[in-house]
């Protein structure tokens, strides 16, 4: 009851009675990470599998002494670097896009996810790959006969074919966060003078 003899509504913690208490900050975010590693390392797993399946490799052909590489099969030496290329930067586009869209209403953290995210993709894709396709040439070749053709192991020669994954996940998102800037709506019209609908002071 108050001075003015008005009941005052009923209090709870500081929450008045019936107003629906504001959400835990940490969940949002909680929820956002957990989902976003979940995809990427879906995806990093499919990526490196596929990696493994498609990527062309170069074939070493056995002699008297050891293996060597003919001139086409010098142009596929870089061919796995190529393919990881492609998968992770296709990948990394689409999946950047889709987290991004999602998370919008996040604030500039988004990107920061989706990064991460990225990154982490690319190093699944590379470990299970390699887990699956790296087959050390050097022992086929000592129980190889010659004429026999042998595959190149399948790895990366540099470290940059596993920034296509960071690549494309950040291009998605700037795209993204500049069409949504543009669509936004700008406020081009005056606001009505304080004077219009109420009687001058004289």
């Amino acid at each position: 009851m108050s001075q003015t003899g008005q009941p005052q509504p009923y209090q709870s913690f500081g929450t008045p009675f019936g107003v629906p208490p504001e959400p835990e900050p940490g969940l949002p975010w909680a929820k956002a990470i957990a989902v976003t590693v979940a995809v990427f390392l879906v995806a990093g797993s499919i990526a490196g599998w596929a990696w493994q399946q498609f990527s062309p490799l170069a074939q070493y052909t056995v002699d008297e002494r050891g293996g060597s590489l003919g001139e086409e099969q010098m142009t596929k030496v870089f061919g796995p670097d190529g393919t990881f290329t492609a998968i992770g930067f296709l990948t990394a586009l689409v999946l950047g896009a889709a987290l991004f869209w999602w998370l919008r209403n996040y604030g500039p953290w988004t990107v920061g996810i989706v990064a991460l995210g990225s990154v982490l993709g690319g190093g699944v894709a590379w470990g299970v790959g390699m887990l699956l396709g790296h087959d050390p040439l050097q022992p086929r070749l000592e129980a190889a006969k010659p004429g026999d053709l042998l595959d190149a192991p399948l790895e990366l020669h540099t470290w940059t074919p596993l920034a296509a994954w960071l690549v494309g996940g950040a291009l998605a998102a700037a795209i993204l966060a500049a069409a949504n800037w543009r669509s936004e709506p700008v406020a081009t019209a005056s606001l009505p003078a304080a004077s219009e609908g109420s009687p001058q002071v004289h």
